[in-house]
């Protein structure tokens, strides 16, 4: 299932200081049940466990807005009220969570709810990291010790971080300097691969000589010439932090955000590469959706592979103190909306 899911991640700076976050989630399988969740202050929440619902209890003191993958609890992007955002990625085969431990159910919580957690009692990085320490974070099936994530986590003051857990439940938090995340290997390792592409620069290469001859690029880009094309974790890092260190920096949030959006089309996974010949998946695309928070504005805009057309939640709209906690599909109906122009 490793080809199943490899998400990309980007943040984005607007010259009016708005920050931008970005990401694909992918799912190369089938259509992935996907919801947003809308949770008010104070509302209660419970973590599952292997055993159960036994986990840790806690109420949200902020309300935020979040989209989730396969079940309601199981928020996968989001952002709360503060302009806290949070989202997870897949991490195969390098962490490693502290072992379930039946005796200590009220201080665990599952690694696909801690999303919810961070955003309902976190108003920024500084908080997260002082209150994190405090919990035993687990997989609900532990079995399958190899299936971890790790998380990207930035607020208004600009901060990024990337946690990751590693050596039976060790909490590692890295701040990110590149304002990207994908998958494996570990985020530091990334970093340091990126050195392998020191050669890469925006533009054209210049014209050389080469003996008698002169050799010339062929168009556009050819300072690019060599950055990896391929889907695997390692060179979609490497690309998208090449894409958003050469994209101009807009004006405004919004500018921001279609550029966000556009940038993210690159990293579309199209059904086909990620599986066997042999293999017949019938779904449009293995990037399920992309989202792009406004951090500043408070806004959620997403759009999915069953229809392009940017939606958006404003979180300056909603009461928090008197909505009630709900989840919605992402899709309603999965017909692609066509508008027909008229000529006439």
């Amino acid at each position: 299932m490793l080809q199943e899911f490899a998400c990309t991640g980007v943040t984005l700076n607007a010259k009016d200081g708005s920050l931008i976050v970005g990401r694909t989630i992918e799912w190369g399988g089938s259509a992935l049940p996907s919801f947003y969740v809308v949770t008010p202050r104070n509302h209660t929440f419970k973590s599952l466990t292997p055993s159960g619902e036994h986990g840790l209890c806690y109420q949200s003191q902020y309300g935020w807005v979040g989209l989730s993958v396969v079940q309601k609890e199981f928020v996968a992007e989001g952002l709360n009220e503060q302009g806290l955002s949070c989202g997870l990625f897949y991490f195969p085969g390098y962490g490693e969570y502290v072992r379930y431990d039946s005796t200590k159910d009220s201080s665990s919580i599952a690694d696909m709810q801690l999303v919810s957690w961070m955003l309902s009692t976190c108003k920024d990085i500084d908080e997260v990291k002082r209150s994190i320490t405090a919990l035993r974070i687990i997989s609900v099936v532990p079995e399958q010790g190899s299936a971890t994530i790790h998380w990207r986590v930035t607020d208004r003051s600009g901060q990024q971080i990337v946690i990751e857990i590693t050596d039976g439940g060790k909490i590692n938090i890295y701040d990110n300097p590149v304002g990207v995340i994908t998958n494996a290997p570990s985020f530091p390792w990334h970093l340091t691969n990126l050195n392998n592409y020191v050669n890469l620069f925006p533009g054209a290469a210049p014209s050389i000589k080469l003996g008698e001859k002169i050799l010339s690029p062929f168009g556009a880009g050819s300072g690019m010439l060599g950055i990896p094309g391929d889907v695997t974790p390692p060179s979609r890092f490497v690309r998208m932090a090449f894409y958003r260190a050469t994209a101009p920096q807009k004006d405004h949030a919004f500018d921001t955000v279609t550029q966000c959006f556009h940038l993210l089309n690159n990293f579309d996974i199209p059904i086909g590469i990620e599986h066997a010949e042999s293999e017949v998946v019938d779904i449009p695309s293995a990037t399920q959706w992309t989202s792009v928070l406004d951090t500043t504005g408070l806004k959620v805009y997403y759009r999915t592979f069953y229809n392009s057309n940017i939606r958006c939640i404003d979180l300056n709209s909603i009461d928090l103190n008197k909505v009630t906690y709900q989840y919605h599909p992402l899709d309603i109906t999965h017909d692609q909306p066509i508008e027909y122009i008229t000529i006439t």
